[in-house]
């Protein structure tokens, strides 16, 4: 049985990871919170998160991940605006 400090750490760090994993590989920030939310929502239907404190952890890695991920793109976009001029 895993132990709920394992899981509050995986949750603080999984979500995040993905969001930017997902945004590499998509070529869209958007898309890539879509495809972490739609994962989250699986994994809490399946009952890998069970308590508020998961919630929360998961929601916080994901905001931060996303805003990560968005300053990711903006900077992507940016170097492809002045390689153009």
């Amino acid at each position: 049985m895993e132990s709920m400090v394992t899981k509050f750490f995986l949750s603080l760090l999984v979500p995040g990871l993905l969001v930017i994993l997902f945004t590499r590989v998509t070529f869209n920030h958007i898309v890539a919170l879509i495809l972490t939310v739609a994962l989250m929502a699986a994994a809490v239907y399946a009952g890998y998160t069970h308590t508020w404190l998961l919630f929360i952890a998961n929601a916080a890695s994901l905001t931060a991940g996303f805003w990560y991920s968005t300053n990711m793109f903006n900077r992507r976009k940016k170097a492809e605006a002045h390689e153009n001029e």
